[in-house]
C-alpha cells in the first residue's frame, strides 16, 4: 500500500496495535493494512511491523510525545484516548479541534504477568513491572466505545475480525462480543494480580478479601453437567500450580464429564492423605474402597476393591504412587469396568497394556502432587453467591485419649487410616476400618445420612469383613452415646472422633463399659 499521509491530514481509518503475544500479529496487520486501516503501534509491536514490511505509524510520533519513564507511560494520551472514546457524532466537533482521529480497531494483549509470577524465583520488584497500565486503560476504553470500535485481546479472533473488515461485516453484534471478552479479559487479569499481591505480602495464609474476583480459565467444554439437561464447562485457576486438575495430563480414553472431575476430585483428595502406598476407589464423591500396603500399589489396589467390590464398578481409582506393568494386570484382573485411572506416572509398559481399553480414562498426574497443596480458596457456588473457605488439608495434631483404655498400637494405626479417610466422607461420615494382610483396608462406610446413627448402620452393614476388631472413625462428634453403643454391640474396639459434644461423658462411659479405647482429635472434618 502507498505511504501514509500524516495523521493530522490521512482520511484513512486507524487500527492501534499493541500486543506482547505476537502470535498472529503479522497476517492481521496486513489485512488491516489491505483493508485500508492505517497502523499505529508501539515498541516490540512497531519493529514486528515494519520488519515485515508495513508502514506503520509509532504513537508518540502521533502524540507528538515520545514513551518516558521507561516506557510506563506511552500510549496513556488524549489523542490516542480521545480517538477511542469519542462519540462520532457527539464529539466530532471536539475531537477536529483537538486534531484527535477516530481508533476503529484496537488490537492489545497484555504484559505477562501470569507468565512471569509461574516462575518460582521470581520476586515483587519484578513481578510488579509486568503489572501492565496502558494496555487494560485502552482495552477497557474500547470496550466501553463498542458501539464504534472493535477491540480485539485473544490472537485467536484476528482471521474473524480480518474477514469481517475485508467484507465490510464489523458489525454492532461482533463488537459487542468482542468488548464482552476484553472486559472478562481485563477482570481476569486484574484477579489474578489483586491473588498474587496478596499471597505475596501474607506472613500467614492469605486473608478472605472484603472483595473478590476469581479469574478462572475455561480448559474444556463438557457434554453436561451432572445431569444432560444442564450445561457444563472445566474452569481452572490460570497461572496456579500446586493440586489443580488442570496440571493432569489425560493420556488416553474419552473426555472427561463433569462428574468424572467431580469424582476425581474427591479421590485424589482421599489417596493423597496417605504418606504410605495407597490406593483409592471412588464413587459418587465418597471413597467405597481405600487401603495401604507396604507392598505398593497392587497390594493396596487388590485390598482397596476388595472393601466393595460392587460399588466400584464405574468408580474411579487413584494411586499415590506411579503405577507399573504389575499393577495393570491386578487392574485387569479385576474385571471391573472404571471410568477413571489416575496416578503420578505410568510406565511405558502399563501403557501399553492400558491402550487396548479405549473407554478407559487414564490420567497422569504431576510427580510433584504429594507436596503440593491447592492453590486459593475452596470455592462453592450459592445462589446469588459464593462460598468461600480455606482448604480442609487437616493435621493428625493435638490427639488425646479420652477413654479408660488407650488404644493399641494396631489399633492407633488402624484409627490415623481411618480417620484420614474419613475426611474425604460426606457428612455425616463414619468409616470403618481394620488391618488386613499386613496394610490397612477400609471396611464399611456410612455417608450422607442425615442422623449420624443412620451413618453408623449403614457402614456396619456394608461391611466386607467382620466388624469385630475393627475401628471406627467420624467426621464430627457424637451428640448422643446411641451411635457409639451401635458401634461397639457390632464389636468396634476403638473409635477417633473430635469431641465436644455436651454429652462427651456419655458417649466416654459406654466406651468405657465395653472395654474399648477413644481418641479426641479436637478438629472436626465434616464435608458437605
Amino acid at each position: 500500500m502507498s505511504s501514509a499521509a500524516t495523521p493530522s491530514s490521512s482520511s484513512r481509518p486507524l487500527a492501534l496495535l499493541s500486543v506482547s503475544d505476537k502470535a498472529g500479529l503479522v497476517p492481521f496487520a496486513q489485512a488491516l493494512d489491505a483493508a485500508g486501516f492505517e497502523l499505529l503501534s508501539t515498541g516490540g509491536t512497531a519493529r514486528a511491523l515494519k520488519a515485515a514490511g508495513l508502514e506503520v505509524t509509532k504513537v508518540g510520533d502521533y502524540t507528538g510525545h515520545p514513551e518516558v519513564m521507561n516506557g510506563r507511560v506511552k500510549t496513556l494520551h488524549p489523542r490516542v484516548h480521545g480517538g477511542i472514546l469519542g462519540l462520532r457524532d457527539a464529539h466530532a466537533d471536539e475531537a477536529a479541534v483537538h486534531d484527535i482521529r477516530w481508533i476503529d480497531v484496537v488490537a492489545c494483549n497484555l504484559y505477562p504477568f501470569e507468565a512471569t509470577i509461574s516462575r518460582p524465583d521470581v520476586g515483587v520488584p519484578e513481578a510488579v513491572e509486568q503489572i501492565d497500565i496502558g494496555g487494560p486503560t485502552m482495552v477497557r476504553a474500547a470496550a466501553k466505545n463498542h458501539a464504534h470500535v472493535a477491540v480485539v485481546v485473544d490472537p485467536s479472533d484476528y482471521a474473524l475480525v480480518a474477514k469481517a473488515v475485508t467484507e465490510g461485516a464489523l458489525d454492532d453484534s461482533l463488537r459487542r462480543r468482542l468488548a464482552v471478552k476484553a472486559f472478562r479479559h481485563t477482570a481476569a487479569y486484574d484477579g489474578i494480580i489483586a491473588r498474587w499481591l496478596g499471597d505475596a505480602g501474607a506472613t500467614g495464609p492469605a486473608e478472605l478479601p472484603a472483595e473478590t474476583g476469581l479469574p478462572l480459565r475455561r480448559m474444556q467444554g463438557l457434554r453436561y453437567g451432572e445431569n444432560p439437561h444442564q450445561r457444563a464447562s472445566f474452569y481452572a485457576d490460570p497461572g496456579m500450580g500446586g493440586r489443580s486438575l488442570a496440571r493432569a495430563t489425560q493420556l488416553q480414553g474419552k473426555a472427561l464429564s463433569f462428574n468424572n472431575l467431580a469424582d476425581l476430585d474427591g479421590a485424589l483428595r482421599a489417596v493423597f492423605e496417605f504418606e504410605e502406598s495407597a490406593c483409592v476407589v471412588v464413587k459418587h464423591m465418597n471413597p467405597c474402597g481405600a487401603a495401604v500396603h507396604p507392598d505398593g500399589p497392587v497390594a493396596a489396589f487388590e485390598l482397596a476393591l476388595s472393601a466393595d467390590p460392587v460399588s466400584a464398578y464405574g468408580g474411579i481409582v487413584v494411586f499415590n504412587r506411579p503405577v507399573d506393568a504389575d499393577t495393570v494386570r491386578a487392574f485387569r484382573r479385576a474385571r471391573t469396568f472404571f471410568e477413571v485411572l489416575a496416578a503420578p506416572g505410568f510406565s511405558e509398559e502399563a501403557r501399553a497394556l492400558l491402550a487396548p481399553r479405549e473407554k478407559l480414562r487414564v490420567l497422569e498426574l504431576p510427580t510433584d502432587w504429594a507436596s503440593c497443596r491447592p492453590g486459593g480458596f475452596d470455592a462453592r457456588r450459592v445462589q446469588g453467591g459464593w462460598l468461600l473457605q480455606d482448604w480442609d488439608v487437616g493435621a493428625d495434631m493435638g490427639w488425646k485419649v479420652a477413654s479408660a483404655r488407650s488404644p493399641d498400637e494396631d489399633e492407633a494405626a488402624a484409627l490415623r487410616f481411618a480417620w484420614r479417610v474419613a475426611r474425604s466422607v460426606k457428612s455425616n461420615a463414619i468409616v470403618l476400618a481394620r488391618a488386613e494382610g499386613g496394610g490397612m483396608v477400609l471396611n464399611g462406610v456410612g455417608a450422607g445420612q442425615m442422623s449420624r446413627i443412620d451413618s453408623v448402620r449403614l457402614a456396619v452393614s456394608k461391611a466386607p469383613r467382620p466388624v469385630e476388631g475393627s475401628v471406627l472413625a467420624s467426621d464430627a462428634f457424637f451428640p448422643f452415646p446411641d451411635g457409639v453403643k451401635e458401634a461397639l454391640a457390632a464389636g468396634v474396639r476403638a473409635v477417633v472422633q473430635p469431641g465436644g459434644s455436651i454429652r462427651d461423658e456419655t458417649v466416654i462411659s459406654a466406651v468405657d463399659a465395653a472395654g474399648a479405647s477413644m481418641i479426641f482429635t479436637g478438629q472436626r472434618h465434616f464435608r458437605h
